[in-house]
């Protein structure tokens, strides 16, 4: 399985509940339509929680976006395309009523998973 992960922002007049109901019912349907071989498309929506050490969580995305693959040349098209291209003008629009765009970072995973039940 390839991932690739982006880590975005709302813009910040929206509040999380805005931000998220926009994403699910306006913006995610249309990112669909432009998707393909994609095996899985997943928003995890961050909920901010205070650290003991460290304090509020201020400076983190308010989404991660993963995008799954099934096949490596695939993913390797849609990564070059990702960071090499804009996306459709449509997408850029939709993703300014959404998302501080400055704020996108993008990267690809490496997954160590551990065996608990050794």
């Amino acid at each position: 399985m390839y991932k690739i992960l982006l880590f975005m922002k709302r813009r910040p007049d929206l509040t999380p509940e805005q931000f998220r109901d926009y994403y699910e019912t306006r913006h995610a349907p249309l990112a669909e339509r432009y998707s393909q071989g994609l095996s899985r498309y997943v928003r995890r929506y961050l909920e901010p929680q205070i650290h003991p050490e460290t304090g509020a969580f201020i400076d983190g995305p308010d989404v991660i976006t993963e995008l799954w693959f099934e096949d490596e040349a695939t993913f390797r098209g849609t990564l070059r395309y990702m960071t090499t291209s804009l996306m459709p003008e449509e997408i850029v629009a939709d993703e300014a009523n959404l998302f501080d765009r400055a704020s996108f970072r993008i990267a690809t995973v490496v997954e160590c998973e551990s065996d608990l039940k050794g």
